[in-house]
């Protein structure tokens, strides 16, 4: 810990000039009176002065550092008084290093605070107007690698207020990170390629794509070791981004959010083949949500065993409303080749029976 001395002798230099506080007693209670006022004064008094400034700037990175710092500094400047009282008091020992230890871990735990504090202000001044996810999701994880950092300063701090030798607890961490990073290995590989598909922009939250396995559903969460894809069962599929950044993905959302859907159908032999062509282009056509660029375009690709094989391709404008488009594309065009009258046939089979 910080020496405490300086501010402990200026504050008994100050009180021990009112007679009636030469009891170390009523000393002691006239810190904590002290510490306690002034702990009011600056999140209090000095709190709502910053925050009159804050309001005045654009920016909020001022707003959220006063909300998260309010509480961790009166608590730290209570305990700090608390320090000072029991040397006044001339308490050692136990209570004076669990108080030590208190104050570091209250310390560290300001400096945490201030650190999500810039994070989050940072979120929300600059990440949120840039296209880029990387940003918005590499920041918390910033955020959760400083809090660990921070937790083991503070475990080592702790330990050598109470006089323990951490060099041999160093030492070993060291050995320790080595097996600990070949036990990590497939993790270490995830979150390696997490940062890889955040760097690359591969996908982002929202992004409709189709694994490799033959699942398909939308991005819900891009994690620190994983990705949440929420399937159109509305269940979630936790794939391991170390997956995800060595096999082939597709992504219906690049480069762009339209999605081409086709709709197959057969019509009998002899049909006029370029009136059903323009009769199935007109419906298509019309149905919402359905593309004028690239427009539809009608085929028959192949004449089968009993019908001429026919198709059209069409773009929807947004790839969630493909599915649904793709329906109605087959209700409508079916409908449509009846109301003309157009011959449909279905699969038959002539047996010949000899005598």
């Amino acid at each position: 810990m910080v020496s405490t001395t300086p501010v402990y002798n200026f504050i008994l230099d100050n009180v021990h000039n009112i007679r009636y506080l030469d009891n170390p007693w009523l000393g002691s209670a006239a810190i904590i009176i002290i510490f306690g006022l002034l702990a009011w004064v600056i999140t209090t008094i000095f709190g709502l002065y910053l925050r009159v400034i804050a309001g005045k700037t654009d920016t909020v990175l001022d707003d959220i550092l006063l909300d998260y710092l309010k509480k961790p500094i009166y608590y730290f400047v209570i305990l700090f008084g608390v320090k000072i009282t029991l040397m006044n008091l001339g308490i050692n020992g136990f209570i004076k290093e669990i108080i030590n230890s208190v104050l570091a871990i209250s310390f560290l735990y300001i400096i945490v605070k201030l650190v999500g504090a810039l994070i989050e202000g940072w979120g929300q001044t600059f990440a949120k107007k840039t296209e880029s996810k990387l940003d918005d999701v590499l920041l918390p994880l910033f955020h959760k690698i400083s809090k660990v950092i921070f937790i083991i300063i503070a475990a080592v701090w702790v330990l050598k207020i109470w006089n323990v030798n951490v060099g041999p607890y160093l030492a070993g961490l060291g050995i320790g990170g080595i097996v600990l990073g070949l036990a990590l290995q497939d993790s270490l590989k995830n979150i390696l390629g997490g940062i890889s598909l955040l760097v690359d922009n591969t996908y982002s939250v929202g992004d409709k794509i189709k694994l490799e396995s033959g699942e398909v559903g939308i991005i819900h969460e891009i994690g620190l070791r994983s990705t949440k894809v929420s399937t159109l069962n509305n269940e979630i599929i936790f794939v391991p981004n170390g997956y995800l950044a060595n096999s082939r993905v597709l992504n219906f959302t690049q480069p762009n959010e339209k999605l081409r859907s086709k709709v197959e159908f057969g019509i009998a032999y002899g049909s006029d083949v370029e009136k059903v062509k323009k009769i199935v282009l007109q419906t298509v056509s019309k149905i919402e949500n359905v593309c004028k660029d690239p427009e539809p375009v009608v085929q028959m690709f192949e004449m089968g065993d009993f019908a001429l094989k026919c198709r059209v391709f069409f773009w929807v404008d947004h790839w969630d409303k493909e599915g649904l488009k793709t329906i109605e594309a087959n209700e409508k065009v079916y409908q449509a080749l009846v109301k003309a009258k157009v011959n449909i046939p279905f699969p038959t089979h002539t047996v010949y029976l000899k005598k």
